[in-house]
């Protein structure tokens, strides 16, 4: 069975209160669940972990090798400045997917660098919630593609 660990970064708790102009009302908790049901579809198992600690999304990643076909990771800010969890995901070895409830491309100036998307196979923002079920569908099919 394909197994993917799912993180959120900071502030991700606080999903459906937080900026609803910009992030939707959808929490946490809704996106989990919609990430699992579209995960049974195709036979894979997701674990989860939402931290607003840089520390420890690092330590999660790294504990990924011995757990974790792909990551699909939502790091927030720490997208625009983290060369640590960036350095993980490249230490790693593993298929990421970077994901993005808004298009980071289109906002204020310092969030349209990531730092992590040259470690990871592609990046999707700018869908909301769907942005995440986008990401773990192609990180799903870069998985099951012969040779990954």
């Amino acid at each position: 069975m394909v197994r993917i660990l799912v993180i959120h970064g900071p502030n991700l708790n606080l999903l459906g209160k937080r900026e609803p102009e910009i992030y939707g009302t959808t929490t946490l908790a809704d996106i989990n669940r919609q990430l699992s049901e579209l995960a049974k579809q195709y036979s894979v198992e997701l674990d989860f972990i939402q931290s607003n600690h840089e520390g420890e999304i690092i330590d999660r990643i790294h504990t990924a090798r011995e757990s974790a076909d792909g990551i699909l990771i939502n790091p927030g800010a720490y997208t625009h400045y983290s060369i640590a969890i960036r350095d993980a995901l490249s230490a790693v070895s593993i298929p990421a997917v970077e994901v993005h409830l808004s298009n980071i491309h289109a906002r204020e100036e310092f969030r349209k660098q990531s730092v992590v998307a040259p470690v990871v196979i592609g990046q999707i923002s700018g869908f909301g919630e769907h942005s995440y079920a986008l990401g773990l569908l192609a990180l799903i099919e870069h998985l099951k593609r012969p040779g990954t």
